[in-house]
């Protein structure tokens, strides 16, 4: 623990930073002058008069010569002052700044200033410390106890500085709460950068070239300021310690904010508000952060929200999400994710984004094990109804759905689209495949619109799918496909007594009967599945044959959008040129990097070139995602298209295949209006939702009339229009 100790005078501003971390040649301002900018029209000393006035406006500084001020410098409106070392103020008038309804007039009062440059029109009241700061022209700082920046301020990046040892860095300990996956945060991290770190942990290499990329990104001499840009307001804040500010940021009644970054501009501007506290960590551009919110060890993706006594700790929250009231520990979570209530928390997880967590929903809240080792993998979509209790270790398939219960086993759930519920009157585990299209399609549709629509980041840094049908979720339905084939025929044997081996191949050939013949041949049948619960008791595929059929659907409608969306950008392609095109082997794994789906082939070389420097800088690897994904609308469209082909059961789609695939797109269009707008007017048809009103009218007024519903209005727009595409293909073929 340090003392107290007691600095001669004569030394005490000299003390900043160690001699010894000072270049030859060079003073210890040499870094502070490459960070700072000239007032127009310079740097100059004090006039005699200028002095005098200060003095008598009950101004004290250790060394009046060591106060440089602008060439338009007003020494009347500083005041009350106490200046130590070497400080610099721009030029100053005699107007007022107003931010909202707070007016404050430019200039300096009441503050005690340690070697800081102050930019020009700034207003600088009761600010009782502020030392070794670079202040913007036009910033308003107003009632700060505290604003102080070290030698060796790293700025939440996890980096360390010379003369420090290794156990000073910082590291975010994601989705496992041994540390096991630790990774070190840096300005300008994305989730694709944090997955790359945190998942391959096996690769050694890997693990130390991005130690070494994320240390050799920063400068690591002693010296450098804090920073606030231009037109930053803060005001009753308490402590502001080694953080570095953007512009246009707004901080109010902030508790305490130390080694961080704030990200902000002019066209996305953060805001941190009452009671927050914030150590060792990143804050996106066009955050807020309010409400009495405790984030330690972190990182904030841009356009994201923290609110209301959220507690954030060792995570990472991807871009377009938020968080309020509920507590998030050891957790990488991708883009568009959201998470309420005050009562529901996170552990040890790999959400992958367009997620939903619901009010008492605990998420590794138990360890099946002896340690605190487990971990939770959850891709797109993923949201666990009301009160879902959930252990360690699972892993969910795309949009899954879990129902309100307690899950006391460990699952892997390889169904998209799933219902999973728990049945405690039979004691089964009970999965409906394909759910949200046979019941919930206006929450499947307007999805992609949904998250796109509110994507309002100007600075996209991380590539971000939001089409709920891609290739992640495609691959996965295909092989529910094949699971479902497997499992009907499982239970067609068992019916049938025969108990005799059956390889794989024969399973799925029977399978793909049955579920190719009548509804009722399958219904009959107790469908089961094996490893989806590390339990003893039943798991149970209901309306097996109807998902089945559902996930056919979904592959030609995948596959026909993003033909059409293909031709409306190549006018002159055709069907028989896109089968041409695109004829080959299906890639059947792909990765969801923070977002952005990638196929294994392209991560393993992603990992090579930085194993071996052929990428060696972080910048170098976000220029990959960044080719990967100028490339990724052609891949997507290949894997459409080969998707098809397995739908159809075809080696090759002519003409004959296309057509059947359009004439089955045009049901399917059908059934996707009649189902968006069919499975909302349930909200208006529920006799207990109308029970609550007097009246229809009083109905209507709260939820607003069906048909003035938007994206039903969207989706019955475009059907028509798309109908009629096809038809023109159709015909013209």
């Amino acid at each position: 623990m340090e003392r107290v100790t007691i600095i001669p005078a004569d030394k005490a501003y000299d003390s900043w930073i160690d001699r010894k971390y000072i270049p030859e040649g060079k003073d210890k301002y040499y870094i502070r002058n490459t960070q700072t900018r000239e007032p127009e029209g310079g740097w100059r000393h004090l006039t005699q008069n200028e002095m005098a006035t200060l003095i008598r406006n009950n101004n004290t500084a250790n060394d009046w010569n060591s106060i440089l001020v602008g060439k338009s410098f007003n020494p009347q409106v500083v005041r009350d002052n106490k200046f130590i070392g070497f400080v610099r103020i721009g030029n100053m008038s005699d107007d007022i700044l107003q931010y909202h309804d707070l007016r404050l007039p430019i200039g300096i009062t009441n503050s005690h200033i340690s070697s800081c440059d102050i930019g020009s029109n700034v207003a600088i009241h009761n600010v009782r410390y502020l030392s070794h700061y670079i202040i913007g022209d036009n910033c308003m700082l107003f009632n700060i106890d505290e604003m102080a920046c070290t030698d060796h301020s790293k700025f939440g990046n996890g980096i360390v500085k010379e003369g420090e040892p290794e156990d000073v860095r910082i590291y975010l300990e994601i989705m496992n709460e041994t540390g096991c996956r630790k990774v070190c945060p840096f300005d300008g991290m994305i989730a694709a950068d944090a997955y790359l770190w945190g998942k391959y942990i096996d690769d050694s290499t890997l693990q130390k070239r991005l130690k070494e990329l994320t240390q050799k990104r920063y400068d690591s001499r002693r010296g450098y300021y804090g920073t606030v840009g231009e037109k930053c307001v803060i005001k009753n804040s308490s402590i502001i310690k080694d953080v570095k500010i953007g512009e246009c940021c707004y901080i109010k009644g902030a508790s305490k904010i130390k080694n961080v970054t704030i990200n902000s501009s002019d066209k996305e501007p953060t805001q941190i508000g009452e009671n927050v506290i914030m150590v060792n960590g990143i804050v996106g551009y066009g955050c807020n952060i309010f409400y009495s919110t405790t984030s330690i060890r972190f990182i904030l993706g841009s356009n994201s929200k923290l609110k209301y006594g959220a507690r954030l700790i060792n995570s990472f929250m991807g871009d377009n999400s938020t968080i309020s009231c509920c507590e998030v520990l050891n957790n990488l979570i991708y883009p568009a994710h959201e998470q309420h209530h005050n009562n529901s928390f996170l552990i040890a997880s790999l959400i992958m984004g367009q997620s939903n967590i619901a009010a008492g929903a605990t998420l590794g809240s138990n360890h099946n094990s002896r340690a605190n080792d487990g971990e939770i993998v959850a891709g797109r979509g993923f949201w666990p109804g009301l009160c879902c209790s959930i252990k360690h270790s699972c892993k969910f398939a795309s949009f899954t759905l879990i129902a309100k219960a307690d899950y006391n086993h460990e699952m892997n759930i390889p169904f998209p689209f799933a219902l999973v519920s728990n049945n405690q009157q039979l004691d089964t585990l009970d999965i409906v495949p394909a759910f949200w299209w046979q019941y919930d399609m206006y929450a499947l549709q307007r999805n992609s619109w949904k998250f796109n629509n509110r994507d309002s980041r100007v600075r996209k840094l991380q590539n971000i799918e939001f089409d709920a049908f891609a290739p992640d979720s495609m691959e996965e339905a295909i092989a529910a496909m094949k699971l479902l084939e497997i499992y009907v025929a499982k239970a067609w044997f068992r019916k049938e007594g025969d108990a005799s081996e059956k390889t794989e191949k024969e399973l799925r050939e029977k399978g793909h009967v049955l579920l190719g013949g009548p509804r009722e041949d399958v219904d009959r049948l107790e469908v089961t599945a094996e490893g989806i619960e590390h339990s003893h008791r039943k798991v149970r595929i209901l309306k097996a044959y109807d998902s089945y059929h559902a996930y056919s659907d979904m592959l030609v409608n995948y596959a026909i959008v993003n033909v059409l969306k293909y031709m409306d950008s190549h006018p002159d392609a055709t069907l028989a040129a896109i089968t041409e095109r695109f004829e080959g082997e299906r890639r059947r794994v792909w990765i969801n990097f923070g977002g952005q789906l990638m196929v294994r082939e392209d991560v393993d070389q992603l990992r090579k070139d930085i194993n071996d420097g052929t990428l060696d800088s972080w910048d170098d690897i976000h220029a990959r995602y960044n080719e990967i994904w100028k490339r990724y609308p052609e891949d997507k469209l290949r894997h459409a298209y080969l998707s098809l082909r397995f739908a159809l059961g075809v080696k090759r789609i002519g003409s004959e295949e296309w057509k059947d695939a359009l004439r089955r797109e045009i049901g399917i269009i059908s059934y996707i209006q009649d189902q968006v707008a069919s499975s909302r007017e349930k909200d208006y048809t529920n006799p207990f939702r109308q029970a609550t009103f007097g009246s229809e009218e009083e109905m209507i007024a709260a939820y607003g009339p069906l048909s003035d519903n938007s994206f039903i209005k969207k989706v019955s727009a475009e059907a028509p229009l798309n109908i009629k595409r096809i038809e023109a293909l159709l015909a013209g073929d």
